[in-house]
């Protein structure tokens, strides 16, 4: 194999430039050619590639979001816009791909193999640590240490008012980021995808903290209940409570990698090129207690990955 590609597809992570980085200077130490594809699987599409040297990626392995920008492809979800993006990947001599991005992007990577017999491996790159057959993914650290900081801020007004907080956190359909920030900022309940939002429980949880103290509700954004927003509502036409909502959104996604991310993204990337050159293909490549890993894509999306069991004990305990 003398010539990959390599593309940043979905929502942007923070460290996706460190793996881009790590990416090219494995493959280039062992006489490989890499093409950055601008632009997700639309650019693979369109044929827009860039060459990447140590020159293009030097400087980047601190900063945020994706120097090779991101979409979400509609054309790749349909075959014939596969089809066209093999062929401009066999027209520019492309002979493997490694695809970093969440669910949606393993998806496309899982047909795209079957349909063109083009190998291609995943990483897993989302803030949602969601993805079954890795621990940990790339952005994840630092969205949550990004959200802790947040609610710390938040947690300062909400003392000073003796407010009610309730603050929303991004996860989609999974409840890690709530469940680490809520344990880490002390929150007096957490509500998360995975379990039933109980409304009793929270009022008895806010009636605990007394008259005129702060209480601070944690929400993963696909909790059952339906948000952050309808949570408050409900407090204040139930109970009279006055609850304020903050909503963090993007910023999660936003800012430099931590530590933990730069070098988690480093060591798959590595281990990505590795993976193509042994032969491997249509699997995710992840890391479980510092060991690399390979899960066949399909297995990333149609098997879930739990909340593990030792947040739930000590949130039962702490909170």
């Amino acid at each position: 194999m003398k010539k990959i590609a390599i593309l940043t597809s979905g929502g942007d992570a923070p460290g996706m430039n460190a793996h881009i980085r790590a990416v090219v200077r494995s493959a280039m130490s062992k006489g490989m050619e890499v093409v950055g594809v601008e632009g997700g699987y639309s650019g693979l599409i369109e044929g827009d590639f860039i060459k990447l040297s140590r020159r293009e990626t030097a400087n980047i392995i601190g900063r945020g979001g994706t120097i090779l920008k991101t979409s979400r492809s509609k054309e790749f979800m349909m075959a014939g816009g596969r089809a066209a993006a093999a062929e401009r990947a066999k027209e520019a001599g492309i002979e493997g791909i490694i695809a970093c991005g969440g669910d949606g992007t393993f998806r496309g990577a899982h047909a795209f193999w079957l349909e063109n017999h083009i190998p291609i491996v995943g990483t897993p790159g989302t803030i949602d640590n969601d993805l079954y057959g890795t621990n940990y993914t790339i952005g994840y650290d630092t969205a949550v240490n990004t959200a802790a900081e947040a609610i710390d801020r938040i947690r300062d007004t909400a003392d000073s008012h003796g407010r009610v907080f309730i603050v929303e956190v991004m996860g989609r359909h999974a409840g890690f980021i709530a469940m680490d920030v809520g344990i880490a900022c002390g929150a007096e309940y957490i509500a998360i995808p995975e379990s039933i939002t109980n409304m009793d429980i929270l009022y008895q949880r806010i009636l605990r903290q007394g008259k005129n103290r702060r209480t601070i509700i944690i929400v993963g954004e696909g909790d059952d209940y339906g948000g952050a927003i309808k949570i408050a509502n409900y407090l204040s036409e139930t109970y009279d409570i006055e609850a304020k909502y903050t909503i963090l959104g993007h910023i999660q996604r936003g800012g430099a990698p931590t530590v933990r991310d730069r070098v988690l993204a480093s060591h798959v990337g590595v281990a990505a090129v590795e993976a193509l050159l042994n032969g491997k293909t249509d699997v995710m490549i992840g890391r479980d207690n510092h060991s690399i890993t390979y899960t066949p894509l399909e297995e990333t999306w149609t098997r879930q990955k739990p909340i593990w069991s030792y947040l739930s004990e000590l949130a039962d305990i702490l909170i």
